[in-house]
């Protein structure tokens, strides 16, 4: 179940003492009061939920009392926190670096409890257009857009609703991605190659690309090589080598949905979900 590290018992799914070295300096300090509860508990706690996705009423008594580990989250989410644990200083110097970028989106199902019409009667049913909520083939979902690197450590995310299209968050996808350099200068925002499926396959994508100097590995459509045919235009030009490796994306989400709570949507509001999302993202950055 765990490993022991000094006099902690360590559990899989919470933080090392190497982990929360990076971590700890990046909280921003308490607050003057009440002493306030040891926050690497907190966090642990914060972890178990991602993990197993039970309900917060359900948190061990290891982990203090559930209520304060749910106020000190929902506090985190609304003050970008978690955001800032996740900025390009936290992450590991040695995969900092221009290189390949892939992307992808993956759906994930809601519970009965985060956005069923059960549940949203009434005037509740407002919290759908702005809480990432969209019925698609499979009932209502949430889709995560993600770009990660060549060695599959996570870049950038969004998240929408399960029925808005793949290719209209391509650039808002490109524009969060922010990797810092060794030495000093600004982080570096532009990969030197994107790899994608079908889906990201528009005029629009691709002039974006080329207007910002990126090489496009995104196989064209069917209609489109068509188009292409009756117009008497070259197809564009495939690097196969490296479409062939785009699926280290469907292993970094293989990852990320071992935590219950991401591979199911227990959440009704975005933002809560979005920052169990970041801390999943966190995750796979931390030693």
């Amino acid at each position: 179940m765990g490993w022991c590290v000094g006099l902690f018992v360590v559990r899989r799914h919470e933080l090392t003492d190497e982990s929360w070295a990076v971590i700890e300096p990046l909280l921003a300090p308490p607050r003057m009061g009440r002493p306030v509860r040891d926050r690497r508990q907190v966090i642990n706690g914060i972890l178990w939920k991602l993990s197993t996705g039970a309900a917060w009423r359900d948190l061990p008594e290891r982990y203090g009392p559930w209520k304060t580990v749910y106020e000190r989250f929902r506090r985190w989410s609304a003050d970008g926190t978690w955001d800032r644990l996740l900025a390009p200083g936290s992450r590991p110097a040695a995969l900092r670096r221009r290189g390949c970028c892939r992307l992808d989106r993956g759906v994930c199902g809601l519970h009965d409890r985060a956005g069923s019409p059960a549940c949203l009667r009434g005037p509740k049913r407002r919290l759908w257009p702005g809480e990432a909520i969209g019925r698609s083939r499979g009932g209502l979902t949430t889709k995560i857009h993600l770009a990660c690197d060549g060695q599959g450590k996570p870049l950038a995310f969004t998240i929408t609703g399960g029925n808005v299209n793949d290719c209209t968050q391509f650039e808002q996808v490109m524009a969060r991605i922010s990797v810092s350099r060794c030495g000093p200068g600004r982080p570096m925002t532009r990969p030197e190659q994107v790899v994608a499926d079908k889906g990201y396959s528009s005029t629009k994508i691709r002039s974006y690309l080329r207007r910002r100097g990126i090489k496009a590995a995104i196989p064209e459509r069917i209609d489109q090589i068509n188009g292409r045919i009756r117009r008497g235009e070259s197809r564009c030009r495939l690097d196969r080598a490296a479409y062939r490796r785009r699926n280290v994306v469907e292993r970094c989400f293989n990852k990320l949905k071992h935590n219950k709570a991401l591979a199911t949507r227990y959440d009704k509001l975005a933002r809560h979900y979005q920052a169990l999302v970041t801390i999943a993202v966190l995750q796979l950055w931390l030693p």
